[in-house]
């Protein structure tokens, strides 16, 4: 290959139209009655397919699921609470265009974090940004200011980065009495995305006991005003998914 093109190709960060172009090269009796534009049509496509893979998996990576959930493997048997219909739906993205948000309730185990992060990686793949975050998780990042880790205390960079994902994920949400500087820290957050971006909330506690765990009755109205306002919600049910996978390994 003409190593003025290499070092052009590499200029221009195109390395997998130079790789591609390279097997092109030692191949020739597969592409020889291609014409020049197919064959650079070729080259163009798997740069594009290539740099939309690697866009995916670095929003995949930046959102950091607690699992490795896809909408295909989502187990919709009659007694969970999940119809086909309504997560297809979903994955339409209505809900996003609307800056609704999505709770889910349950058991323990009944499968909660597996939907949302099932939901959110596949929005993911559609190059939406996403960010997961266990409460406590997030309450430990707030109390610190610091979203990156580098010990600068930025509060207010911290907000900004959460305020600019359009998919926010919180896991574990009621799990304890939320404190004062936490109520505020979640008023910003919340009240910052209502009608600029979409949530989904995940929770063992029935949506009737948040307003008492999140305490003050001010900075809980105002909370539950803004989440549960168009929310759509779902229910689920039936025995711990753990426990069934649990139980057919022994069997097995």
């Amino acid at each position: 290959m003409n190593s003025e093109l290499t070092q052009q190709l590499t200029r221009l960060r195109l390395s997998t139209m130079l790789q591609h172009l390279s097997l092109q090269e030692a191949q020739p009796h597969l592409y020889s009655e291609l014409s020049f534009y197919e064959r650079l049509s070729l080259l163009l496509a798997e740069e594009i397919n290539d740099r939309e893979q690697r866009k995916i998996a670095a929003l995949v990576k930046k959102a950091k699921f607690r699992l490795a959930a896809h909408p295909n493997q989502i187990d919709y048997r009659s007694n969970r609470g999940i119809e086909k219909s309504k997560i297809r739906s979903l994955l339409e993205g209505h809900w996003l265009q609307h800056h609704q948000n999505l709770i889910v309730t349950g058991a323990t185990g009944c499968g909660k974090t597996y939907l949302g992060c099932a939901i959110g990686h596949y929005f993911c793949q559609q190059g939406i940004a996403v960010r997961y975050f266990r409460m406590k998780g997030l309450q430990e990042l707030l109390r610190h200011g610091d979203g990156d880790g580098d010990g600068d205390g930025s509060y207010p960079r911290l907000l900004e980065q959460l305020n600019k994902t359009p998919i926010l994920i919180l896991d574990d949400w009621g799990m304890e009495v939320l404190t004062t500087q936490q109520r505020s820290d979640l008023l910003d957050i919340i009240d910052a995305r209502h009608e600029q971006g979409s949530m989904i909330i995940m929770s063992q506690v029935p949506i009737v006991k948040w307003h008492a765990l999140i305490g003050e009755a001010t900075y809980a109205d105002a909370i539950m005003d803004r989440l549960i306002h168009r929310a759509q919600r779902f229910e689920l049910q039936g025995e711990s998914m753990r426990k069934i996978a649990n139980n057919l390994t022994d069997q097995t």
